[in-house]
């Protein structure tokens, strides 16, 4: 018994530690705000355990840990998707600015003006106005997630306030650059989708193998909850499946990464 919860207890924790955020590195300047790595509210359940019966032990721990799992799942794709609406937002940005740059508006009314529409570029326009460092305010914009591209524009705006060449033109081949980084994002997102649907297929594989073994007269789900053969090859599996989407996981970001 103390085996089979010592390598259930294990298998949670690799997967968890799997499936944990990395922390950003941000420059010591920046506001190291990290997001939670997963549910707190887990801790409350260890008092919990010291109340359960000891055949339960095994199966609550199995049960939290696929929990924790979940949630940690579940906060990485509300990140991306928020870094993806993030990179948008910069976008939108990019092109409002180059636009009534073209049209002869001068650069702190256009910065002004995408800052209305965009509130996160506000310290940027506040810099302009002040006679502060531009780029260095859009730098620091830029450690938000996903907007990363804003190092773009900072560049683009240092290099014309340097060399007196025109901001329009600069910030227009910013935002032609981004429109075509874009693109290419959205194939890679969609050569991605299938491979995050098929993980997601696999690891509902093993319920319908449950289903299908009750409707057989057979009964998995008792021998899993209930003999400590069945835990072991519950932890086991949880711990391999996880590993799997975990995998599948970092081999998406690090394609997104680099797209």
């Amino acid at each position: 018994m103390t085996l089979l919860t010592a390598v259930a207890a294990l298998s949670t924790a690799a997967a968890l530690a799997l499936l944990a955020p990395a922390r950003p590195r941000l420059p010591s300047r920046a506001a190291r705000r990290v997001p939670p790595a997963g549910p707190l509210w887990l801790l409350v359940l260890v008092p919990v355990a010291v109340w359960l019966p000891v055949g339960w032990l095994v199966p609550a721990a199995v049960a939290a840990g696929a929990v924790a799992v979940g949630w940690l799942l579940w906060l990485r794709r509300r990140e991306r998707r928020a870094a993806h609406s993030t990179g948008d937002r910069v976008l939108e940005a990019c092109e409002h600015l180059a636009s009534e740059l073209a049209s002869g508006l001068p650069p702190g009314a256009a910065l002004a003006r995408a800052a209305d529409d965009w509130p996160v570029l506000a310290p940027a326009a506040e810099a302009f106005r002040v006679g502060s460092d531009v780029p260095e305010a859009l730098r620091a914009v830029a450690l938000r997630p996903g907007a990363d591209d804003l190092r773009l524009l900072a560049a683009a705006w240092h290099v014309a306030h340097r060399t007196g060449q025109g901001l329009a033109d600069a910030v227009e081949r910013v935002a032609r650059q981004l429109v075509d980084a874009r693109a290419t994002r959205r194939v890679v997102d969609g050569e991605l989708a299938s491979a995050r649907a098929t993980a997601r297929l696999v690891a509902l594989l093993p319920v319908v193998a449950l289903l299908m073994g009750s409707g057989v007269g057979g009964d998995p789900v008792g021998f899993l909850l209930r003999t400590p053969a069945g835990w072991l090859c519950l932890a086991t599996g949880l711990a391999f499946g996880l590993a799997g989407l975990w995998w599948i996981e970092a081999l998406a970001r690090d394609a997104d990464r680099c797209s």
